[in-house]
């Protein structure tokens, strides 16, 4: 029997997403929890890695396991033995040609950046915070330099590990409202801090040190080196992974979960 889950967590607890020998990552909680519930050892392969501090509205993990449990016990009984900052938000057997990481045609991430003076208290490690105001007019102009496929080399981390820099960044989305920014990105897949290293230049055309013709240049430039330094992780979520309609998954989170970011 293959399942697969959607999840919601936290990162601000964990190590990141993938499994780590101390054990305080997602991964290691959620194969806990799950070999709980089957009375077996269980291991999940995710959508996507999220680093540590990076928090995720629609994580898609799938696994297999000679249990039969009601789908319901892959919810509310794995819940049960989470820490509160995963959650089990649905359950689907699926066939065994799904994959969650290679049948996904699309990931989205969305970050939150407060522009304000002082550092959040209330949201700490929830949004990301620059102290300056940011032109946030520019910011959209460069954005859509970004927009298409393209290598973005200049947006990867040194130990990212995917095969090709190469990646088509179909949206890139900047609205504003009382000092909160929100980025939303969607692309067939993200290299490793790409979405950061984006926010993180885009700041920079924010604040007047970059302009539109700049991260054009910076884009064709392929060298990481030259780019503006990563972005925190604490306003970034993973907000969908898009899958082919016969499998039947969700593609979004339940706007009822996200109440709060309205």
């Amino acid at each position: 029997m293959r399942v697969a889950l959607g999840l919601e967590y936290d990162g601000r607890a964990f190590a990141g997403w993938q499994t780590q020998p101390h054990g305080n990552t997602v991964q290691d909680k959620l194969n806990a929890a799950l070999s709980m519930i089957a009375g077996e050892p269980i291991t999940t392969i995710a959508a996507g890695r999220t680093d540590a501090g990076v928090h995720a509205a629609m994580q898609v993990v799938h696994f297999e396991t000679r249990a039969q449990r009601p789908l319901n016990a892959w919810v509310r009984g794995v819940n049960a033995h989470l820490p509160p900052e995963v959650a089990v938000v649905w359950s689907r057997e699926v066939d065994e040609v799904f994959h969650a990481r290679f049948s996904a045609f699309s990931r989205a991430y969305s970050y939150f950046l407060l522009s304000h003076p002082v550092r959040p208290s209330l949201t700490a490690g929830k949004v990301g915070w620059y102290y300056g105001a940011l032109d946030v007019e520019a910011m959209q102009q460069a954005a859509l330099r970004l927009l298409g496929r393209h290598d973005f080399s200049s947006f990867r981390a040194a130990e990212c590990q995917a095969k090709t820099p190469v990646k088509d960044l179909q949206v890139l989305d900047i609205t504003a409202s009382a000092g909160l920014i929100r980025f939303d990105f969607k692309a067939d897949a993200f290299l490793h801090h790409m979405v950061r290293n984006i926010v993180g230049a885009l700041v920079y055309v924010g604040k007047g040190s970059l302009d539109a013709e700049g991260m054009s240049r910076l884009l064709n430039a392929g060298d990481r080196t030259q780019a503006p330094p990563t972005f925190m992780p604490d306003g970034l979520y993973l907000t969908g992974v898009g899958y082919p309609e016969h499998f039947c998954l969700p593609s979004v989170p339940d706007p009822a979960r996200l109440a709060l970011w309205r």
